[in-house]
């Protein structure tokens, strides 16, 4: 059975920052692609950032520059650093991972081809 458990997440005051781990259980990350996708209205999740098998990158245009991806094969874990952070990054985050090296920029959470983990809360006071 795969799982992904994320943790990480917190309430932190603007300009903070906070690092999201994502580990796997029955899934190997070396040949998948990693995603990391936030929750907005009527449970549509938006992709935030993205690492693929031959190491490229995706982020959103709006957290260029402040979040980072990254990932450690040896230990079955993904992160998502992120940096000043802003009021209107607070969600809660998701991580997502699949063997077809594609993530849509939109789903519906926790729904579609994707391994989900359970989601973690991001929250950024003013």
């Amino acid at each position: 059975e795969v799982q992904l458990v994320e943790s990480g997440g917190d309430s932190v005051q603007g300009g903070g920052s906070l690092r999201l781990s994502c580990t796997a259980s029955g899934f190997t990350f070396d040949g998948s692609a990693m995603g990391w996708y936030r929750q907005g209205a009527e449970n549509k999740c938006e992709l935030v950032s993205s690492i693929y098998s031959d190491g490229k990158t995706y982020y959103v245009d709006s957290v260029k520059g402040r979040f980072t991806i990254s990932q450690d094969n040896a230990k079955n874990t993904a992160y998502l650093q992120m940096n000043s952070l802003k009021p209107e990054d607070t969600a809660v985050y998701y991580c997502a991972a699949n063997k077809m090296n594609l993530f849509p920029r939109y789903i519906q959470c926790q729904r579609g081809p994707n391994y989900w983990g359970q989601g973690t809360q991001v929250t950024v006071s003013s």
